[in-house]
């Protein structure tokens, strides 16, 4: 198993930047991928960003393509998602997972990541 723990989340303003970080942990030796998805309130959870573990190979969604940056730390088994021009519609539950080797899928699907967080909270004024 895979224990998968987010932090960096808070409070900012609109146009400001923050770092979420997650840290994986347990059987990390098959990872394929990390992710981050995230949902706001009433809405499904949506894919963000991921980044393939051996490659570094990075997959973006549209709306944070160009504000939003992920990055890894193979050594430390940790995955970062640095968000930059942040806007109001950015703000959600943001979760990181884990896509292990023997999970299919489109990337940027969640049902191709088998291990989750609990999520951190992004709030954005404006």
């Amino acid at each position: 198993q895979v224990q998968v723990v987010e932090s960096g989340g808070g409070l900012v303003q609109a146009g400001g930047s923050l770092r979420l970080s997650c840290a994986a942990s347990g059987r990390t030796s098959t990872t394929y991928a990390m992710g981050w998805f995230r949902q706001a309130p009433g809405k499904e959870r949506e894919f963000v960003a991921a980044i393939t573990w051996s490659g570094g190979i990075t997959f973006y969604a549209d709306s944070v393509k160009g504000r939003f940056a992920i990055s890894k730390d193979n050594a430390k088994n940790t995955v970062y998602l640095q968000m930059g021009s942040l806007k109001p519609e950015d703000m959600a539950v943001y979760y990181c997972a884990v896509r292990t080797l023997g999970y299919s899928g489109s990337i940027r699907s969640e049902t191709s990541f088998g291990s989750w967080g609990q999520g951190t909270q992004v709030t954005v004024s404006s």
